[in-house]
């Protein structure tokens, strides 16, 4: 409503540098995107680099003829227009945009800040350390992902209106940063509480402990069951296989992994159990 384009969509990048539709609203008629992932290919490290150093970029009309620039030859450095709205795009993305039925197009970079994982409780025993820190070091930026408005007719933005869409991207940012912030900080206090855990395990005497003392082994991971073989006999928690079952797995992991530490997996059947 605020750009008035046909489509705008947010585009999230992953770790593997693919991107997603993650929301849109379009007008009626209009062929959905939600839900898409794109290659890494799509927008390549150069493009990424440019939406870093300049956070809008307009297309007002992809069929626009572009105007050659000619650089003063009195210039001791070479022209760059790395930074300019009215650069013109390349061709290939102009045709990119004409097979998604686009003609002009607003895209918003959603850079937000890294490095800001510690707790509340480290950050303030930390504070003083790391002050001087912060001021001689500013904070690692990433391209999180973009805003991307699309229209099907030639459409210009007003500056003051791209000024206040910048706007809207650093407080969006902003959010993202913060909810980045908010998982890492519960990521810590779980790792922390798994410790916690495992250490009072490893302060019992008897190896039953993890089964027959509270928190127990289900306390430590997530799982809907979980036993232990000790001296020949079973000790079952929460939903397990049958006991006859369970001979047969460490029949298997005695005879197969003997010279491993520990098995992880999903399906025992990919594994090669037999039994699975």
């Amino acid at each position: 409503e605020l750009t008035g384009y046909d489509r705008s969509m947010a585009y999230k990048f992953h770790d593997d540098d693919h991107g997603e539709v993650i929301s849109e609203i379009t007008k009626p008629g209009l062929e959905p995107y939600l839900g898409l992932h794109y290659p890494a290919t799509d927008i390549p490290q150069a493009a990424r680099f440019l939406f870093m150093k300049n956070k809008v970029r307009m297309i007002c009309d992809c069929h626009a003829k572009p105007v050659k620039v000619y650089q003063d030859e009195k210039l001791g450095l070479d022209l760059t227009l790395c930074g300019s709205t009215l650069r013109a795009p390349h061709s290939c993305h102009l045709k990119y945009m004409e097979n998604m039925g686009s003609i002009a197009s607003l895209v918003m970079a959603v850079v937000i800040n890294e490095g800001e994982d510690e707790d509340d409780n480290s950050m303030v025993e930390q504070q003083q350390q790391q002050q001087q820190q912060q001021q001689q070091q500013p904070k690692r930026k990433r391209l999180w992902g973009l805003v991307v408005c699309h229209n099907t007719t030639p459409r210009f933005v007003p500056f003051p209106l791209r000024y206040a869409c910048e706007f809207l991207m650093q407080v969006f940012a902003i959010h993202v940063s913060k909810e980045f912030e908010l998982e890492n900080q519960i990521r810590e206090k779980n790792i922390l509480r798994t410790q916690t855990l495992l250490c009072d395990m490893l302060m019992r005497n008897a190896p039953l402990g993890i089964v027959t003392q509270s928190p127990n082994i289900m306390d430590l991971v997530k799982c809907d069951g979980a036993a232990l073989l000790y001296n020949n006999k079973f000790w079952r928690l929460g939903l397990t296989p049958t006991e006859a079952q369970m001979h047969d797995i460490v029949l298997w992991l005695t005879e197969c992994h003997m010279d491993s530490t520990g098995l992880s997996t999903d399906s025992l059947y990919d594994a090669g159990f037999p039994g699975a």
